[in-house]
């Protein structure tokens, strides 16, 4: 516990050293750690019923049927080319397969919750465009309320002119408290809460219990489904999994617990890793389940990695990257980070979290064998994202390959996921068992 001090002390003195390198000339990257609003009920929220495209290559539009007026906002993003529209909390009951097929200068859509309060709709587009004309139709003459947006072509130079600043809007609901029909706000106000308020995450302040917290972080969610196979997705199977994993830890009364999603809401890598960083979390546990196209074999089994600059083969090279690719999914790309300060503090603490973190995945490993079945190298290491906080010793758990037919069978059973959590719960316990061991003999 002395060192884990130690460790948080000289993140503390990299803190300082970026303030005074900032009063220099060299800028860093504010984030917004709030709270998030707790999760609301599906009933009372717009239900938007069909969507549908008209147009050509040079004027195309869109329309989607609601039962109520909504407001909106839109943004655009380059390379690849998108429109993203931020609305408050839609229930979509489109028909299947709506948004696959393009038409003129949208290629596919997609949609879906994006976190608590807000949906958004991600175009992808043919070519540069933009959204020329955009309102919202209310109820008449037995039609039902129409989002409607009119997108024309544009040249390169104008698209990338019309780009909010950084092209990095935060997240944040789009709560409709203003009169219902409005047109999409210009780039300027992209990322801008439509009620003024600023973005929550998913979780509580910190309090003063002095029981280790665990952050338990389900991947995917919202539009982003992860995995499929046999008609089920990874975000589902994971988030059942990370709530079972909750319930376990928090019986045992040793622990406080905090999710970064509860129900099928999309976060960001970045906000998943705040959600650990914000709690000063002791132990941060993100949550998988993996595919593998058949032509490129049948391999079964769970796997644990840990964070490293360099991938410790091919496989988990491939699976960080496509895991690192989840937030182009919800139509914002948050790969740049901010550049480091202090690098030389940063790195002390973030050499000592990964032993930290290494040995955690031994034990787990060691206890998950005798209740699930293993991948046959299952200690991995790649430059996951959502591991890389500097401070908080974090693990990626793959529970398995969808794309097999055994481990699927497994993801869907209750008494593997079960006899799995146990097993997690087991390691979680030899973990901290040394530190707070260490912790009493001090005192």
């Amino acid at each position: 516990m002395a060192s884990r001090a130690n460790h948080r002390i000289l993140l503390g003195c990299a803190v300082l050293c970026a303030a005074a390198l900032s009063c220099v000339g060299i800028g860093l990257v504010e984030a917004n750690e709030t709270e998030s609003p707790s999760p609301v009920a599906a009933s009372g929220f717009p239900i938007a019923s069909d969507a549908r495209l008209a147009g050509d290559a040079k004027q195309t539009r869109f329309v989607l049927d609601l039962d109520k007026t909504i407001q909106f906002r839109a943004f655009t993003l380059a390379d690849p080319y998108r429109v993203v529209v931020d609305t408050p909390q839609v229930n979509f009951k489109l028909p299947a397969g709506t948004g696959a097929a393009g038409r003129g200068l949208i290629k596919a859509f997609r949609y879906g919750l994006v976190m608590p309060g807000g949906s958004r709709i991600v175009f992808d587009l043919t070519g540069p465009a933009k959204i020329a004309n955009s309102y919202v139709l209310d109820a008449a003459n037995g039609q039902p309320p129409r989002l409607v947006l009119e997108f024309v072509e544009v040249d390169r130079t104008t698209f990338v002119q019309s780009l909010a600043p950084a092209s990095r809007p935060e997240l944040r609901p789009a709560v409709a408290e203003a009169p219902a029909t409005t047109e999409a706000l210009p780039n300027a106000e992209a990322g801008k809460s439509v009620t003024g308020s600023e973005p929550k995450l998913g979780i509580k302040p910190v309090s003063a219990d002095s029981r280790p917290l665990i952050v338990i972080d389900p991947g995917h969610g919202g539009l982003d489904n992860g995995t499929q196979s046999g008609g089920e997705s990874e975000k589902n199977l994971v988030l059942n999994f990370g709530l079972a994993l909750r319930d376990r830890i928090e019986k045992s009364g040793k622990y406080r617990v905090v999710m970064t999603r509860t129900d099928d809401t999309f976060i960001p890598l970045d906000d998943r890793v705040k959600v650990a960083r914000t709690q000063s979390a002791a132990l941060f546990v993100s949550i998988h389940a993996d595919y593998l196209p058949h032509r490129e074999g049948d391999v079964q089994g769970a796997t644990i990695y840990t964070v490293s600059d360099r991938a410790s083969d091919a496989e988990a090279e491939r699976l960080a990257e496509m895991e690192n690719k989840a937030d182009a999914i919800g139509g914002v790309n948050l790969t740049d980070e901010p550049t480091d300060v202090a690098d030389i503090l940063i790195d002390l603490a973030q050499r000592e979290t990964r032993t930290f973190s290494n040995r955690f995945a031994r034990l787990l490993a060691g206890e998950m064998k005798n209740a699930t079945r293993m991948y046959k190298h299952p200690l991995k290491s790649a430059g996951f994202r959502v591991l890389k906080a500097p401070d908080v010793p974090s693990v990626l758990v793959e529970l398995g390959y969808v794309s097999n037919k055994g481990d699927l069978e497994h993801l869907v059973s209750e008494s593997w996921r079960s006899r799995t959590v146990g097993s997690m719960a087991q390691a979680i316990d030899a973990f901290f068992a040394k530190p707070l061991a260490t912790a009493g003999a001090a005192n």
